[in-house]
Order: structure tokens, then C-alpha cells, then sequence
């Protein structure tokens, strides 16, 4: 991109929200607050446009929700930074993550959808994330939304399951060699509220005897059998780092802390060790 031109008022009867808009779900949420600090403060940041083909007639690249606060507050016009050439609908998507992320949390669902998206252009998990800036391990996790079957799929996108978890839930139906959809829905709804842990001994479980049903792994891991929690003092240090690894993985503080401990103690050849 070669930078903004101008900066100015523009009608919003001129304006089109953009198809490379990232935030397709709960665009309208919380709509209300925004315009209201907006009347009570104003607008602290403009939205960003491109011009189209029709003269006159603008593209909202990123602030497609400070437009509809706008168009609530019936407002005549909104501050644009006019892009000084044209973007295609990917680049404008990218844009949109970008300025997204240090907004609010997009929709999952979203980030899935154009990392995805980017994903099939280049080819590339590396890419992707040097292109939205978005941590490695969370783009090559979106980018598996496409290997679910049709039916964890459905729950991922009517958010009742992480991906994460779908993706566990998977590989744990797959433990035979074949994808049962029944298994798969019922680990993923019964994964669902566990602990990373628990998820993974339920996948390691399966893994070791594929013939063990679903219904008695679950149960196996409800029951804590086998998993242990321990309470552990860190410096802020190695909490911060914790923290840094967790979002780097895409996974959570307690889960980055079981994968350090586990590689420690595989490193040092005490996994599996008998007392």
C-alpha cells in the first residue's frame, strides 16, 4: 500500500461497506455503546476508504461499525482516510484483521474465514501469519477448519465448540482409522468444558486402544483418573513467559505449562519412569 491521500468529511449516503470486510458476525453488537461514547466524545479515530469504479462512491476498508454508529446517531457525513489507490477484497480483508486486532476480539468464525482464505492464496501457514500478524500456531490452527467433517464444523461456527477442541475431538474419533460423525459430536460436546489435559488424555487414550468407546474414555477423564492438578509458585518472569508461549501456541497458560513440564521430563527420561 502506498499510504492515504486525503483526509476528509464524507457523506455517508457515499459510502459502501466493503466486501472485504473481516467482521461478518455480531457486526451489530454493542453497536449502541459505541454511539453513544462517540456523541459523548466524538470520533477518535476515522475509519479508513477506498475510492470504486462509480464516482463519488467510497469503500469502508476497516470501521464498518463506526459507520453504523454513525448512521445511528444520524449523523450527515464521518471522517475517512481515503487510501490513495484501490485494494482488491483479500488485501482489504487483511487490512481489516489488522485493525480489528487491536480493537476488540473478532468472531473466531472470522479469523477462520480469512486465514483460510489467505491460506489458499499462498499456500503458505508462514504467510499468513506474517501477513495479519497473528500468531503461528493460531493461523496453522484455522487453517485445519477445513479438515473437520460437516458436522464439527457446524458446532465450530455456532461457536458451541472451539476449534481447538473439534480438532482434538477429531483426532480422537479417528483413532481407528475413520471418522465416526457420531463419536466425533459427542467427544467434542463432552470435551468441551474439560482442561487441555483432560483433552489430550482422552486423544491419547483412543489412540492406545482404539477399540475403547467413547462413552468410557469420557467417563475415564470426568473422573480425573490418572490426572493429577499441582499447584505451582512461578517468578513473574516465568509467568510472563508462560503467558508469551501460550499465545504463541494458541492455547491457554495451563496448557503451555503441562507441554513444558512433559518435555522437560521426556528430555530427561522420566515419562513413563516407574517409582
Amino acid at each position: 500500500m502506498s499510504g492515504f491521500k486525503e483526509l476528509k468529511e464524507i457523506p455517508l449516503s457515499q459510502l459502501r461497506i466493503g466486501r472485504g470486510q473481516v467482521r461478518l458476525r455480531d457486526v451489530g453488537k454493542e453497536i449502541d455503546e459505541l454511539a453513544d461514547s462517540i456523541r459523548k466524545v466524538g470520533l477518535l479515530e476515522p475509519i479508513v476508504v477506498a475510492e470504486t469504479e462509480e464516482p463519488g462512491v467510497y469503500e469502508i476498508v476497516t470501521g464498518q461499525r463506526r459507520f453504523l454508529a454513525h448512521q445511528e446517531l444520524k449523523r450527515d457525513t464521518i471522517l475517512a482516510a481515503v487510501l490513495s489507490e484501490q485494494v482488491d477484497e483479500l488485501t482489504a480483508k487483511v487490512l481489516s484483521v489488522t485493525e480489528n486486532l487491536v480493537r476488540r476480539d473478532l468472531n473466531n468464525r472470522d479469523l477462520i474465514d480469512v486465514c483460510t482464505e489467505l491460506f489458499h492464496r499462498y499456500g503458505s501457514i508462514k504467510d499468513v501469519a506474517q501477513e495479519t500478524g497473528l500468531p503461528y500456531a493460531k493461523v496453522r490452527q484455522y487453517v485445519k477448519y477445513d479438515q473437520l467433517i460437516p458436522e464439527l464444523q457446524q458446532l465450530v461456527k455456532e461457536n458451541k465448540v472451539s476449534l481447538q477442541t473439534a480438532l482434538r475431538a477429531q483426532q480422537a474419533a479417528a483413532a481407528n482409522g475413520e471418522v465416526s460423525p457420531t463419536d466425533a459430536v459427542e467427544f467434542a460436546r463432552e470435551m468441551s468444558p474439560m482442561s487441555g489435559a483432560q483433552q489430550k488424555k482422552i486423544v491419547t487414550a483412543r489412540e492406545e486402544n482404539p477399540d475403547i468407546s467413547p462413552t468410557e474414555v469420557i467417563e475415564d477423564a470426568k473422573s480425573g483418573g490418572k490426572v493429577t492438578q499441582v499447584l505451582v509458585t512461578l517468578t513473574s518472569d516465568v509467568h510472563r513467559g508462560l503467558r508469551s508461549m501460550a499465545e504463541a501456541e494458541g492455547t491457554n497458560v495451563d496448557d503451555a505449562a503441562r507441554m513444558c513440564i512433559e518435555s522437560a521430563l521426556s528430555e530427561k527420561g522420566f515419562m513413563g519412569a516407574n517409582e
